[in-house]
Order: C-alpha cells, then structure tokens, then sequence
C-alpha cells in the first residue's frame, strides 16, 4: 500500500470510531432528556409546602391540590386532570401542558427512530432526529 492510502485508512478508520461514540452519547443523553421530560408530564407534584408555610398544597403541570384543615391533619383538595382540559386552571398552564406533551411525544419518537441506524443511512438518522429534537424545544 502506498502511505497516502495507509494514512487514508487510519482517519477513515477513526473518524468512524470517533462518529460511533459521539452516536452513542447523544443516544444516551437523549434517552436522560426522554426520563426527565416524561417525569415533568407525569409527576403531579412538583412544588409542595415545606414546615414553614401557612398552607399545605402541591402545583405540578395541570394538577393542583390546596390544603384544608389544621395542620396535623392536612386533607388535600386536588383539582386538575389533564384528560380534562378545562380543569387546568389557567392559559399559561394550558399551553406548558400541550408543549411538555409535545416535547414527550417528539423525543420518544426520536428514541424509537434511532433504530433506524440498522435499517438507514447514519446521516439521515442523524438528520431526522436532529430535526426532531430541534422541534422540541431541546
């Protein structure tokens, strides 16, 4: 072999070592951002009361619950579903809702498309959940 094709040879070779770790991590990372984001959707809880404030209650996404009673006791009145739209109390949280689905939706649909490493060309996976992951606000 000549040297310019030995050398040829060695960068295809670690460029393509280097292309299939760099797919890895962004596949792992992605599937990181897919747990979060699904939690977020998820979980109805986000912020709660702590020792210090003057009512027990929980916010999340479309779920809330306000605190009744005295404080040993605390029963909760939850209000919020999001199988019922209109129980989400107000526009903003309407929208951060839909946006949140939106973004779970695009980022397991990413997730699924990255089988297609077996199947497609790598750039055009790339490229597709590229796009994807651009559309989810990421």
């Amino acid at each position: 072999m000549l040297p310019s094709q030995e050398a040829s040879k060695i960068y295809h070779d670690n460029y393509m070592r280097n292309s299939r770790a760099i797919g890895v991590l962004w596949a792992i990372f992605t599937i990181c951002f897919a747990i979060v984001n699904v939690v977020v959707f998820i979980q109805p809880y986000w912020i709660g009361d702590s020792v210090n404030t003057p009512q027990a209650g929980y916010f999340g996404l479309f779920h809330y619950c306000v605190g009744t009673g005295p404080s040993p006791s605390r029963e909760l009145t939850c209000v919020g579903s999001f199988s019922d739209f209109s129980s989400i109390p107000s526009g903003a949280f309407k929208a951060a809702s839909v946006f949140v689905l939106l973004s779970m939706v695009l980022t397991l649909s990413c997730i699924a498309c990255m089988a297609l490493f077996f199947f497609c060309n790598t750039s055009t996976v790339y490229k597709t959940c590229a796009w994807m992951q651009l559309l989810c606000g990421k």
